[in-house]
């Protein structure tokens, strides 16, 4: 009975707020104290019962009430965090304190004038509620009392962590307190687990999402390349100014990787206990994931002058504390916890749905992205051991399970962004060639072989199942497959036709001549073949078997036709059949044991809208791997005719790299803006058509030498063995092509080019809408920004 009089206390004091017209003094205590001392409502209840409308109409027709509200509710958490809320009646008031100022604060980010608000003096406030410093210039912002309260709050005893206390004398003085004692797990820099509290771990999450909420402000600023703008709460929050910053930063890492969603061995209630602790890791790990998204004082293009470094804000701690992190135990132990996490929705039991399912993939697969981008040392570790298999076949799996989803989009670019920083490395290229025995249960054909076989066979179901939308990310699967190509022994039949598949879907010609870029995808394919060839032709008698089946490809785009009368036949072909690539005819065979196919996204689904990604040219940065195998980065070269053996310049650029203008215009499209772009751009002969000129300018350079001297040597002693021993027996001619050696016969090697991920304004505008988006659309109970204003994307029902 208690709970519903206090609800109703509560919305009758909300009622009064929205019909008052005359300001109400902040002294006047009884008519404040309705909100947060006598009730006891859920954060679900404070949405319940403060509607948007009722929030928006105090907003605009008694602004010095909200005001009041707000900085009434901030002075209850300074003095909670200063008191360190010894009684419950205290708890519960900074909880209730919470839940309002996480409710009110969206509908004051998505009104302009408001924003300025919480980083304004309140008159007569003082310095964080000390009352000695009454003049104004003591006085702290409203948000940078928030913020500290909150990280007060955090490292609060017997209400957020553990107490120490020796005796029931002792008293812990927040003001004294060493939080790093008090760290919320064991892992990184710390030793002990304290003692497992549920109740801790909810004000925790109470307390973590408000903290969200106060760094949401991004969602209301429309997409900019500026990348000097920073986000004011996260810049504070992440700065000397917070005391608390490494044991927070500290304990948000370790409760993450430490999470084992199965059970945390506890014999009892363990079920009731992972569910906390399930909320807890989600707050944590995306409060991670936005407070890294900054680097703060590291300027990202180096600053070219002192005053340009000053300026960008002072240095994020958090991303200082991340870059700095080295022992091999505490890399060990982040990608054990992160592989761990990343693999529970692939596990399979006896029993259906008996155990745990987390779903919160995405964020760590933008913390595992942080990690590999500002600790150099981390990503090392990872490609020094086959451990970062553990880490590629669950991005396999996302990738291959999300194909056939609109609404998952971002989480297939965050996938392939990983793998393609990951391939940049010779490390991964080699680790790919231990033999996968795994039983993950995907819709992909049966096959025996290596990692590197999977990720073939993966990504070309991609792209000739996936939807219309992932064809942006072909330039970067394929460029994956060209870095690690070089180091990959020996295929398996299934990938190797599979590459073949790829060669003759994107080689006939009406899809060569449908769009500027199209044949950069052939040229990748070749450029993969030649590595294989030049540098691993010993153990890939199964991809120089697939090359001679389907030799007749490599003289046709020998013999590609360019006159005006060819074009336009292959243009009207295009028009009877528009299907991107053959989707049949690549020996489909039967699935794994266990997989559900890939299904597009219900009815209703919401989805955020991403911002386009620059092209593989601005996402890459060539280099070359000399004789010692370290890298010699190859310079961009503009003029035409500066051309590397290769890799040759249409306009400028290389043939295997987007030639778009848009890449460098300053504006920011939506997917769906750049994807009726693309189709005008296709299907309007005003904008683009293909020429004579232009099919010459880049056939001259396709790089068929060194495939046909292959089969100039290969196929007449191939068929003379068909013929002489009558064999019809693949088997045989494989043997043959075993030992066969072609040492003497090719043209000289060439060297290695490798694409590495280099970061840009373009990636990190797409990064920072994507992690909003994914936090938007992961906070549903409460929706905390359902329904409000957000600029930064669109929400779209599917």
């Amino acid at each position: 009975m208690g709970s519903t009089d206090s609800k109703l206390n509560f919305r009758k004091a909300v009622i009064q707020l929205t019909t008052k017209t005359q300001p109400v003094e902040a002294t006047d205590d009884a008519f404040w104290d309705q909100f947060w001392a006598d009730t006891t409502t859920t954060v679900q209840d404070v949405f319940a019962l403060v509607p948007a409308a009722e929030i928006r109409a105090v907003r605009e027709e008694s602004p010095s009430n909200l005001a009041t509200l707000c900085y009434k509710a901030v002075e209850k958490l300074v003095q909670g965090a200063e008191s360190g809320c010894p009684s419950e009646k205290e708890k519960q008031v900074v909880l209730n304190c919470c839940r309002i100022l996480t409710r009110i604060l969206p509908y004051i980010f998505e009104d302009q004038d408001w924003r300025g608000f919480f980083w304004s003096t309140v008159p007569g406030a003082g310095r964080a509620g000390t009352d000695e410093l009454d003049d104004d210039e003591g006085a702290r912002p409203l948000a940078e009392s928030l913020l500290l309260a909150i990280a007060d709050l955090l490292f609060c005893p017997d209400f957020t962590v553990h107490s120490h206390k020796r005796g029931p004398d002792s008293v812990e003085s927040m003001q004294s307190i060493d939080s790093c004692e008090y760290i919320w797990e064991a892992g990184v820099g710390f030793a002990q687990s304290p003692p497992l509290n549920y109740i801790h771990d909810l004000n925790r999450t109470e307390l973590l999402r408000l903290l969200l909420t106060c760094f949401s402000e991004a969602m209301y600023l429309p997409p900019s390349s500026d990348n000097t703008i920073l986000n004011p709460w996260v810049t504070f929050f992440c700065s000397t100014e917070n005391r608390h910053a490494l044991p927070l930063f500290t304990s948000l890492l370790n409760v993450v990787c430490a999470y084992d969603p199965v059970g945390y061995g506890i014999p009892y209630n363990h079920l009731l206990f992972s569910d906390y602790r399930e909320q807890l890791v989600e707050q944590a790990v995306q409060i991670l994931i936005v407070t890294l998204e900054h680097d703060g004082g590291i300027p990202h293009p180096p600053a070219s002058s002192i005053e340009e470094q000053e300026s960008t804000g002072p240095e994020n701690l958090f991303v200082n504390y991340l870059s700095r992190i080295h022992r091999e135990e505490d890399f060990d132990f982040v990608l054990k916890g992160l592989a761990r996490l990343l693999t529970n929705p692939l596990t399979q039991t006896y029993l259906p749905n008996s155990t745990k399912k987390i779903q919160f993939h995405q964020e760590l697969l933008v913390l595992f992205w942080k990690l590999c981008d500002f600790n150099k040392k981390f990503l090392f570790f990872v490609l020094k051991s086959s451990d970062v298999l553990d880490i590629l076949v669950p991005i396999l799996y996302y990738l291959n399970d999300a194909r056939a989803d609109q609404s998952r989009v971002g989480l297939m670019h965050i996938g392939v962004f990983i793998l393609l920083l990951l391939s940049g490395e010779r490390n991964f290229g080699v680790r790919l060639n231990k033999p996968y025995s795994l039983h993950v249960p995907m819709d992909i054909p049966v096959f025996t072989g290596t990692h590197a076989d999977l990720l073939i066979v993966v990504f070309h179901k991609i792209i000739t199942t996936g939807h219309q939308r992932l064809q942006p990310l072909f330039d970067c699967l394929l460029t994956i497959i060209v870095n690690v190509s070089p180091y990959l022994k020996s295929l398996s039949m299934v990938a190797a036709n599979k590459l073949l598949h790829l060669l003759e879907a994107f080689s006939t010609t009406w899809f060569l001549f449908s769009a500027a870029q199209n044949h950069h995808l052939v040229f990748f394919l070749l450029e993969a073949f030649n590595n294989i060839i030049q540098y691993q032709f010993d153990g890939n008698c199964n991809l120089v078997y697939a090359i001679i089946r389907k030799r007749n490809v490599f003289h046709q785009l020998a013999n590609l036709p360019s006159d005006p009368s060819s074009i336009q036949k292959a243009l009207q072909r295009k028009k009877k059949s528009p299907d991107v690539i053959s989707r049949t005819s690549s020996q489909e065979t039967v699935s794994m044991e266990g997989s559900h196919p890939a299904v597009p996204a219900e009815p209703g689904t919401l989805k955020a809208s991403l911002v386009a990604m620059p092209g593989i040219d601005k996402l890459t940065e060539k280099s070359q791997v000399s004789e010692d195998g370290t890298m010699v980065s190859v310079p961009k070269t503009d003029s035409p005719n500066a051309v590397h053996p290769d890799q040759s310049a249409v306009t400028g650029t290389s043939d295997t790299e987007s030639n778009s203008g848009r890449d460098n215009e300053d504006v920011f499209y939506t997917e769906a803006e750049m994807e009726r772009r693309r189709l005008s751009s296709a299907s309007s002969t005003s904008f683009w058509a293909p020429t004579p000129d232009w099919v010459l300018s880049w056939k001259c350079k396709l790089p068929l030498q060194t495939i046909m001297r292959l089969l100039q040597v290969l196929v007449p002693q191939v068929e003379k063995i068909c013929i002489d021993k009558g064999l019809t027996d693949e088997s045989e001619i494989l043997k043959f092509l075993q030992h066969g050696t072609l040492v003497g016969l090719l043209p000289v090697p060439h060297p290695i080019l490798i694409r590495k991920y280099q970061a840009n304004a373009g990636t990190a505008m797409w990064f920072r809408t994507y992690m909003w988006g994914v936090v938007y659309l992961r906070n549903v109970d409460p929706p905390i920004w359902y329904d409000t204003d957000v600029r930064l994307f669109e929400i779209q029902r599917m």
